[in-house]
């Protein structure tokens, strides 16, 4: 080990572990820590009472459990050991929580070891008991086991002397232990002496914030909660500052870049379409459109998400705002996350038009532009038509797929960028669109419900947000119930009655799966899976309905004699085309599906939806895939099928389902059951948020306090030279490999 006086939060983390080179290395290949700075950054995840039991209900067999337990016994039993053929022993422990009792076995290799081990673990001691729980003779065990006493003489490692009422449990992997960390982490906190602060004393004086080397010490060993809360407290402002910092002086820098103001006075385009529209707009769809126009001709750039309900009208104030665009000369492209879509907008949007849609054609109007779809699945003449009217300017709309995103596709003046359901693209992908632009171009974002990473960027301002509350005439609610075959699994036939009841009525009914045929999922969707406080993954291991499994067994069966298709990713886009086309003319009574039609698809005699395995659909996906019934004034019936529990966490979401039709009330569930995407990074979704500290729903007025103190530092001091230290951080988030697609979302 290093002499003392030369750790620093610099130092490799091997400083604070000698010669225990095992832990140091699970430390630094599981947990990624390689610095003593970025040990004492680890922090922990929850504390346990050392002085109470554990409140336990009953276990899950085979997942990890940490439990705190007093041992009511202890016994060595040897036995002969038929590897080596000699004598071995093993201590075997039975002790009490505040709910079921576990017995474990440690297995040693000698007497006086087993001996010890059985001091250390005399009844009446208390102590952490880690392993998987295993159920044996109707009783409950903790295989593999693995322990820290913090009573009695086994004072394990100065561990107990440490403890002053609170165990902190820090996230690990299999290999490393909480308890390993700890010791660490103690013995880093005592030989690390100068540990630099970001926050200058007046800074810290005015947010009522510890210093840092005091918030340290309570956040890794404190007294009581209070201490917790004031040390979190410190840290999560902290994070929240530094990451606005860096967001508020990249929209400066785009401000300073500037964006070319689309003021709409160059063409009638859109006061010709606004004439011939054969309604009124509502007052939602009125007033945003304002706004956005307002935005629209500012000289930098518009970032704004358009939210409203399933059929709340937000193509129809997208494609306004693409009007002005054209009539400022410059172009506006709809970016679509799948074929079937980028199709049907181009359809819906070339007969919205009419003749305002035939720009350079005979019988176009004076005031006509081009409109110009562009698909993977083109033929290459077709392609290469549209990639020339996109080039010269001639088609003032395009719409289209990824195949917008490809190097070979360049715009003569790309002045806006409309992404719809924005949860299918990447940040990335959206990023490549904008770099197409001469200069940065306004960016609207549609959804129907925005998803954990866009929720994530609201709060912390990068998206201004207009909501469409109202629903034009003709949309009708939708009845959503949770059909749990756990509890009552004879409902399924009365599920597919209701399908045969619809049909009889003259309507049509989607019956979603998600999978394709076996276990092969729809291209790019991942399942909504359970992970518990210790992260185990609960997601009962249950073969899943597929699309092509399950239409054969409908017409087979409880669907015999109806119209039946099967929609896929998977399927030949001219397939899915001719299938869709059957299905909006009311050639198929039903149509089985993947997610392909979440987004988008609207049949109006389409009047109910049954979601098989419906707990493996997230929140916001299960919200936008019923919006598909109810879309031409009949009533819409959606049912979740589920296999889940009551009481599970796969129930609690579906029946939050049920209970809502609220988008960003859902979002905000979503966002607490899957934590954060990567507010800075490529990833949407998923359970390892790059926020170490914050939780953006539970720390909101910190975000907000953070921002509004990240505005003022950088009105007065814009190098922030009074506080190098948080420069500095400031600095290492923006040159990290993820801050670059900070403003692209």
């Amino acid at each position: 080990m290093r002499p003392l006086s030369a750790i620093t939060p610099d130092s490799p983390v091997a400083s604070v572990f000698g010669r225990a080179t095992k832990k140091r290395d699970a430390v630094i290949n599981g947990l990624g820590i390689e610095t003593v700075g970025d040990l004492l950054s680890h922090f922990p995840r929850r504390y346990v009472e050392t002085s109470e039991l554990s409140e336990l209900d009953a276990p899950v067999e085979g997942q990890v459990v940490s439990v705190v337990g007093e041992v009511t016994s202890s016994e060595v039993r040897s036995f002969k050991n038929r590897r080596t053929n000699k004598l071995s022993y093993r201590v075997e422990v039975r002790i009490k929580t505040n709910g079921p009792g576990f017995t474990m076995s440690f297995f040693v290799p000698w007497k006086a070891q087993a001996d010890k081990e059985q001091h250390r673990m005399a009844p009446g001691n208390r102590g952490m008991f880690t392993g998987k729980a295993q159920r044996f003779n109707q009783a409950w065990q903790i295989a593999s086991p693995h322990s820290v006493m913090f009573t009695g003489n086994g004072d394990d490692d100065g561990l107990a002397a440490s403890l002053k009422g609170l165990l902190p449990i820090y996230p690990v992997t299999a290999t490393v232990y909480s308890w390993d960390v700890q010791k660490a982490v103690q013995l880093a906190l005592d030989l690390v002496s100068d540990v630099p602060d970001l926050f200058p004393e007046e800074l810290r004086e005015r947010y009522s914030l510890l210093d840092v080397s005091t918030a340290l010490r309570w956040i890794h060993a404190p007294d009581d909660y209070r201490q917790v809360g004031a040390a979190q407290k410190r840290f999560r402002f902290e994070e929240a500052l530094v990451t606005q910092l860096v967001l508020a002086r990249r929209r400066r820098e785009l401000r300073e870049q500037g964006g070319q103001a689309r003021t709409g006075d160059q063409g009638g385009l859109l006061a010709a379409f606004d004439t011939r529209l054969p309604f009124e707009l509502t007052t939602g769809q009125r007033e945003i459109g304002a706004v956005i126009e307002q935005e629209l001709a500012r000289p930098h750039p518009m970032n704004r998400l358009l939210q409203g309900e399933v059929g709340s009208g937000k193509t129809l104030v997208a494609v306004r705002a693409m009007l002005r665009t054209v009539d400022s000369g410059g172009q506006a492209a709809l970016l679509a996350p799948t074929e079937v879509l980028a199709q049907q907008h181009h359809r819906s949007i070339t007969a919205m038009l009419g003749d305002l849609a035939g720009g350079g054609m005979l019988g176009g109007a004076a005031e006509a532009t081009a409109v110009a779809l562009l698909t993977g699945s083109m033929s290459k003449a077709q392609r290469q038509e549209s990639l020339l009217r996109i080039a010269s300017g001639e088609a003032g709309l395009v719409i289209g797929t990824h195949a917008l995103l490809e190097q070979n596709v360049s715009f003569a003046d790309l002045g806006l960028v409309v992404v719809d359901e924005q949860h299918r693209f990447g940040v990335e992908q959206r990023a490549a669109l904008t770099d197409k632009a001469g200069s940065p171009p306004h960016v609207l974002v549609m959804t129907a419900t925005p998803i954990p990473r866009t929720v994530a960027m609201t709060v912390f301002g990068d998206l201004e947000i207009s909501t469409l509350a109202e629903l034009p005439a003709g949309r009708a609610p939708i009845q959503t119930n949770v059909v749990p075959l756990a509890d009552q699994p004879h409902w399924i036939d009365r599920v597919w009655e209701r399908v045969r009841e619809e049909v009889g009525k003259g309507h049509q009914v989607y019956v979603v799966c998600p999978r394709i045929t076996g276990d092969e999922p729809e291209e790019g969707e991942v399942d909504q899976r359970d992970i518990d406080d210790e992260g185990n993954d609960t997601t009962p291991q249950v073969s899943l309905n597929a699309v092509e499994e399950l239409h054969a067994e409908l017409g087979r069966g409880p669907l015999a004699g109806l119209r039946l298709g099967v929609l896929h990713g998977r399927l030949p886009p001219d397939e899915k085309d001719r299938t869709m086309r059957a299905f909006a003319a009311g050639d198929l009574d039903v149509l089985v599906s993947t997610t392909v039609i979440e987004v988008g698809v609207d049949v109006a005699n389409a009047t109910a939806m049954v979601l098989l395995d419906a707990e493996r659909f997230g929140v916001s996906q299960l919200h936008q895939l019923r919006g598909r019934v109810g879309r031409g004034g009949l009533p819409g019936l959606c049912l979740l099928v589920t296999r889940s529990e009551a009481g599970s966490p796969a129930r609690e979401r579906l029946d939050a389902v049920a209970a809502s039709t609220d988008g960003f009330e859902l979002s905000r569930i979503d966002l607490d059951q899957r934590r954060e995407g990567d507010v800075l990074g490529k990833s949407q979704s998923g359970f390892r948020s790059s926020l170490q500290n914050l939780r953006v729903l539970r720390d909101e007025k910190t975000i907000v306090t953070a921002r509004e103190a990240a505005e003022a530092l950088l009105d007065r001091d814009p190098a922030l030279a009074r506080a190098p230290r948080l420069a500095e951080a400031v600095a290492r988030m923006e040159q990290s490999r993820q801050s670059g697609f900070m403003e692209k979302a």
